[in-house]
């Protein structure tokens, strides 16, 4: 087990492209971090810089006590699992899974062992003497997985291991992988995990912290649910959430002296935690952010201060609606329950409802920076 520290760590490639931005980052013994990002944000170039399959440019990487930056792969204490199974065809589960240590001049006896213990914890005792083109993908998958388990490393690398499965095999895999973390604690041979990812939900329930990458810099390192309530900036709170967060331009004005949420002709009156945080933006424009769930309709004006739009479409999501409106230039998103959604569709598209939003859960982002304001 080891902590891993990226230290100012850089990436340019021979063409002049800077794909990592001096980062830094520390990933306690034991942890369970997920790096997240859109395509093209460097988040499997980080890995790799950190699997010693790309060059570091500057900066150092820190595997336990040892800078690792121009160690060969084999000598850092990690395993990687692919998007790409890359199993050997003409081999049996049970070779594909001790080869790697058979090229370690491992005893025969402890070979055997290791394999056997991987092959128990992921279920794959049965498949022993399959080939992998009699591997379903998520079978062959896990002796990808068991592969890398055999070695015992320091840090498991995992790089979107599970892009290539569908959807319910991919649920079924998160769960496999997050236990198989949970079970390597427990029995007291934890081991450092990376896992890379583009999809929000595999970073969502599998990580203890996750970090969002974008275009090379990270945006913020935190615990799911904090990244979901806390954003730092604007980016985090539109990258993470399904459907995404309602993020709008506004400007912050006074109405008989109360400071309000200018949207479109109309003003929402902000709670006295939004009015402390933003008393110094007043006449400045600012986004506001607004998770859907939190957006409140109805047929008739609330007491409290509102706005209204016009219901222009819906998505019936089975436990719950879609309802998105028109307000001034832009849609809003609302996640209503059905029991509440269904008598408002009723009544038809193309009309005027009120909505509300809960201001505890409101945000607001300084249009300049992006940073968020209201934290």
């Amino acid at each position: 087990m080891a902590e891993v520290i990226f230290n100012k760590l850089e990436k340019v490639y021979s063409n002049g492209f800077k794909a990592v931005h001096g980062i830094d980052l520390k990933i306690a013994e034991g942890e369970f971090m997920v790096i997240v990002g859109p395509s093209g944000c460097a988040k499997s170039t980080t890995l790799r810089m950190l699997a010693g399959l790309e060059t570091i440019s500057g900066g150092e990487v820190r595997i336990g006590e040892k800078i690792v930056n121009n160690l060969a792969p084999k000598e850092r204490g990690i395993a990687m699992v692919f998007q790409n199974y890359a199993l050997y065809p003409h081999m049996t589960v049970r070779e594909n899974l001790a080869f790697g240590l058979k090229l370690s001049k491992m005893p025969k006896e402890q070979i055997e062992q290791q394999v056997n213990e991987a092959a128990k914890i992921l279920e794959l005792e049965e498949l022993l003497d399959w080939l992998p083109r009699q591997l379903s993908g998520g079978q062959a998958q896990r002796v990808a997985v068991g592969r890398a388990i055999v070695k015992k490393p320091d840090v498991f690398l995992f790089d979107e291991p599970l892009s290539n499965l569908d959807a319910k095999l991919r649920a079924s895999m998160r769960i496999r992988i997050s236990d198989l973390h949970k079970q390597l604690k427990q029995s007291g041979k934890p081991a450092t995990t990376v896992y890379v990812t583009h999809d929000q939900t595999e970073a969502m329930t599998m990580g203890d912290r996750i970090c969002v990458m974008k275009l090379g810099h990270i945006m913020q390192v935190d615990t799911p649910d904090n990244l979901y309530h806390k954003p730092k900036n604007m980016f985090v709170a539109g990258f993470i959430g399904a459907p995404e967060m309602n993020i709008r331009a506004s400007r912050l004005v006074d109405k008989a002296g109360q400071l309000c949420l200018s949207i479109g002709d109309e003003a929402m009156p902000l709670n006295d935690r939004l009015r402390d945080k933003a008393f110094a933006h007043l006449g400045q424009e600012v986004f506001y952010g607004i998770r859907p769930e939190f957006v409140e309709l109805s047929d008739e004006p609330f007491a409290g201060g509102c706005c209204s739009g016009e219901m222009v479409r819906v998505e019936n999501m089975g436990h719950e609606y879609f309802i998105y409106l028109r307000v001034a230039d832009y849609e809003l998103t609302a996640r209503i329950p059905s029991d509440k959604a269904k008598p408002m569709i009723e009544k038809g598209l193309h009309r005027k409802v009120w909505f509300t939003f809960d201001m505890s859960k409101c945000h607001l982002f300084d249009a300049k920076t992006e940073q968020n304001i209201s934290l």
